[in-house]
């Protein structure tokens, strides 16, 4: 399985983004999914996850209420709709798959393939 996360860019403190990642070769629809983040100079944390049917999520206290993660299992497709931008969620945001567990976890070590990332800057 391949991950393309997509929909990074520049935007100011308070506006919106819409992430995607679209997977390949091979379907996704009993995994569960999540995003992370990795700032410069700082290490990789979770922002959010979604179980394999999309009826359960869960978030870092940092982005409840702000984002929200969800699933197209017939587009083989995560998204992560962000509002209320701040410049402390400027990252490169990555999207992770694990066939281990169709359950959100929030774990770095549960996710077995992972994209390449999308830059998000905030500016002030």
């Amino acid at each position: 399985v391949q991950l393309q996360a997509s929909g990074g860019g520049l935007v100011q403190a308070g506006g919106s983004l819409r992430l995607s990642c679209a997977a390949s070769g091979g379907t996704v629809s009993r995994y569960a999914m999540a995003w992370f983040r990795q700032a410069p100079g700082k290490e990789r944390e979770f922002v959010g996850a979604i179980s394999w049917s999309g009826g359960s999520t869960n978030y870092a206290d940092s982005v409840k209420g702000r984002f929200t993660i969800s699933r197209d299992n017939a587009k083989n497709m995560v998204f992560l709709q962000m509002s209320s931008l701040k410049p402390e969620d400027t990252a490169v945001y990555y999207c992770a798959a694990s066939y281990r567990t169709g359950r959100s976890s929030n774990a770095k070590s549960s996710y077995d393939y992972w994209g390449q990332g999308t830059l998000v800057t905030v500016s002030s």
